[in-house]
């Protein structure tokens, strides 16, 4: 009887042409380097058989200055690098242009799409920043050409982000599926993935410089685990990141040197 209904099921998903929702429904595992964006840090990338995977929606997840914001500034440096075009989805405003220029961020290969800030003072509810933000999100996926989108959900309130609908991220993948791009939700905690994306949960600490009023990144020992749900890759790595004056290197492992990013910065602020 369990047999008869998970084949109705499957059909019906497949009718609806939402099998993609079934991992047996995916082809076996088989990808080159350029399916992948690299993460720029050789120890994860080596974790990650080179990266986040392209045409897929994944995430990094992690508590505050467990060195979520270090790799997803390491991301964006590696992607325009490489000479991709990158775009951030900043929710509530909060990038430090300091910081992301340290790591190596081309500012004219990012397009930064500026949210509300949220504060006491705004007034702006939160709800409404998030949903300004997942539009934006979904125009720049269909405007196509980035190697790499990013989103920062990590400052949302868990109970915001429950109250999303499942078909939020459904939508998300559908619209990823098949591009070059690789789609990456930055969460305090695990929030969606696609069905051949990955979830990379960090535990560890970022070390900051600077000023109190304007502090930046100094590097960050970070602990990542790697969560696959179609078990494609998988394992654990620590790495101890450092700031130098070009960038940020790896003590372990000798991340590059990153070119020092301009500053014009190319962005457009989401408003209602």
């Amino acid at each position: 009887m369990a047999n008869i209904a998970l084949a109705v099921l499957e059909s019906a998903l497949r009718d609806r042409k939402l099998d993609r929702t079934l991992t047996t429904a995916l082809p076996p595992f088989e990808q080159g380097d350029d399916a992948c964006a690299p993460t720029g840090v050789a120890a994860i990338d080596a974790c990650l058989r080179n990266g986040m995977p392209r045409g897929q929606l994944s995430e990094v997840a992690g508590p505050r200055s467990s060195g979520r914001t270090t790799l997803l500034l390491q991301m964006m440096a590696a992607a325009t690098r490489r000479g991709e075009l990158a775009a951030f989805v900043d929710t509530f405003d909060r990038l430090d242009v300091a910081s992301a220029e340290a790591a190596g961020v081309d500012f004219g290969r990012l397009l930064w799409v500026r949210g509300q800030s949220v504060s006491a003072a705004s007034g702006a509810p939160v709800e409404w920043a998030v949903d300004r933000a997942l539009k934006a999100l979904n125009l720049v996926l269909q405007a196509g050409g980035f190697g790499l989108v990013a989103i920062d959900l990590a400052d949302v309130p868990g109970t915001a982000l429950r109250r999303l609908p499942i078909t939020t991220w459904l939508r998300v993948q559908r619209t990823v599926e098949g591009r070059d791009t690789a789609c990456v939700l930055v969460t305090a905690e695990p929030l969606a993935r696609s069905a051949g994306g990955l979830t990379l949960t960090l535990t560890g600490h970022t070390l900051w410089t600077g000023s109190r009023e304007r502090p930046r990144v100094a590097g960050a020992d970070m602990h990542l685990r790697v969560v696959s749900p179609r078990r494609r890759v998988g394992g654990e790595v620590t790495v101890m990141a450092r700031a130098v004056d070009e960038g940020l290197t790896d003590v372990a492992v000798g991340l590059p040197p990153s070119p020092k990013a301009t500053a014009d910065h190319r962005s457009f602020s989401v408003g209602g």
